[in-house]
């Protein structure tokens, strides 16, 4: 979230993103660069089919292009701004907001921040009269793919094509990180959302723990179960996670799928394709994790605890490994010790039967940013984001949260933290590597709800066996596939 924090999970919520229509690997190819962060959310919103309220006639006049100006912004305008307050915290958008009242004295600025983005924003968008621009996250973020399929976002194709902040002569597009324009397009060229962060996903841990114990990290599973004997006996856990929102599980077990069986294993999930789960590398991958309940590898309690309370056992010691997003440094920063060495691998493997090799790694844009088809000011909304990637708030963003943006660039002169360090190294491994699964963004509620908290919790708890929670998952994804009331999306 993300974020999500995690919540934010990014909150969750997290490129080199695919979308429906995409070649994946052509994006991967071009996205060795770098990058990282954001968290994964819960569901969300039928309601927001419907909608009345708020028409054209309530929207603000369009104001002069100029090339000060190229969106033609209604400088009078007021915008209202609501963010997710999680782990990136809101230091970052209130000091773009300061740009932005600069550019635009004669205009108000309306500037919130919440936890309860689906609560406090869902009447809104029934009653058609949304904020100008959302950081759709969180555990309460909003359904994005339900949003699409409602026609409920403004198209930000105009964003895109406007001249970028710092040279006239680049289109924004023409300034981000691969894969990030791709994965705000759910079934055509236009594009609804606008991921600002870029996550890393994977295995976090001390480097400084795992040096004490005399291990390198495990690249097999085996490898893995002996590193986490090893931790056993000198009293700390191998394993723990955000058990409340056991949705965290897959940032290290989806990629781990994907390189036991093959990036199109990952993609038939995604198609929510008949039996996909039921895929052997499916039951392996799930029958590796369980054993780490199975020996007394996870943390005890863990099932009871928050994204934070599980990254606070995990920086205190408790705990040596913490599947997560690359906004954990910056969201437990206040509880991180000195020389803890913050790192993040991708997952072990099984074994030399792999279809891809150690070092396949999720990575994707996260921190879903959003201009509502009703705002009243989605012209502001979409400067603000422009003015958020420009290079100058770009390094404010990665110089004060930790983590990389949208923006293809924006490190000069930074100091990276050694998770970020160590984040941009896993993506130099990975290479090609890279996958990216859509569920979280495609079906919030199928991926938190259901296979998170109702599959993998359970699972993860000893409530269910790996063979229970597949089929249990398997009916979930079946009864997704049948419901025609969802927009479905798949991977071409």
């Amino acid at each position: 979230m993300g974020s999500t924090s995690a919540e934010n999970a990014s909150t969750p919520p997290d490129g080199t993103g695919t979308r429906a229509g995409t070649g994946r690997r052509d994006l991967i190819k071009r996205a060795t660069a770098l990058g990282l962060l954001a968290v994964p959310t819960m569901s969300f919103l039928s309601a927001c089919a419907s909608g009345g309220g708020g028409d054209d006639q309530d929207k603000a006049e369009a104001g002069e292009k100029t090339a000060e100006n190229p969106l033609g912004v209604n400088n009078s305008a007021q915008l209202e701004f609501v963010l997710f307050d999680g782990g990136f915290g809101k230091e970052y958008a209130e000091d773009a907001v300061k740009v932005y009242e600069k550019n635009f004295p004669d205009a108000t600025v309306k500037f919130s921040a919440t936890q309860k983005i689906q609560s406090t924003l869902q009447p809104r968008f029934n009653q058609g009269t949304p904020p100008d621009l959302i950081d759709n996250s969180g555990a309460e973020q909003m359904d994005m793919g339900v949003l699409v399929g409602k026609k409920q976002l403004a198209d930000l194709t105009p964003l895109l094509d406007a001249p970028s902040y710092d040279d006239p002569d680049k289109k924004v597009r023409d300034t981000l990180r691969p894969g990030i324009v791709e994965m705000g397009q759910f079934d055509g060229d236009q594009v609804w959302v606008f991921y600002y962060a870029y996550t890393v996903y994977g295995v976090w841990y001390s480097q400084k723990a795992l040096d004490s114990l005399d291990a390198a990290y495990p690249k097999t599973w085996d490898e893995m179960l002996a590193v986490c004997a090893k931790a056993k006996k000198k009293g700390m856990a191998g394993w723990t996670y955000a058990g409340k929102y056991p949705y965290y599980i897959p940032f290290s077990l989806y990629p781990m799928i994907g390189k036991v069986g093959g990036v199109e294993v990952l993609d038939a999930i995604d198609n929510l394709e008949p039996n996909a789960w039921k895929h052997p590398a499916v039951k392996a991958c799930f029958e590796a994790y369980y054993e780490l309940y199975k020996k007394g590898y996870v943390l005890r309690g863990t099932p009871g605890l928050d994204h934070i309370q599980s990254q606070t056992a995990w920086a205190k010691g408790d705990a040596l490994f913490l599947p997560n997003g690359s906004w954990v440094e910056n969201e437990s920063a206040n509880v991180i010790p000195d020389g803890f060495e913050v790192t993040v691998s991708a997952p072990s493997g099984l074994d030399s039967s792999d279809k891809l090799p150690f070092g396949t790694l999720w990575a994707s844009g996260g921190e879903p940013f959003i201009v509502p088809a009703k705002a009243k000011n989605g012209t502001g909304g979409m400067e603000q984001l422009r003015i958020m990637l420009s290079e100058a708030s770009s390094k404010n963003f990665t110089s004060k949260v930790k983590s990389l943006s949208a923006y293809n660039g924006g490190t000069d002169g930074i100091e990276l933290t050694p998770g970020l360090k160590s984040g941009v190294a896993a993506l130099e491994l990975a290479g090609d590597n890279v996958v990216n699964p859509r569920l979280q963004d495609w079906y919030v509620k199928l991926q938190k709800e259901q296979i998170g908290v109702g599959g993998l919790g359970e699972m993860m708890a000893g409530r269910l066996t790996p063979a229970e929670a597949i089929k249990k998952i398997q009916g979930y994804a079946d009864d997704a596939a049948k419901d025609s009331s969802i927009k479905h999306y798949k991977h071409q």
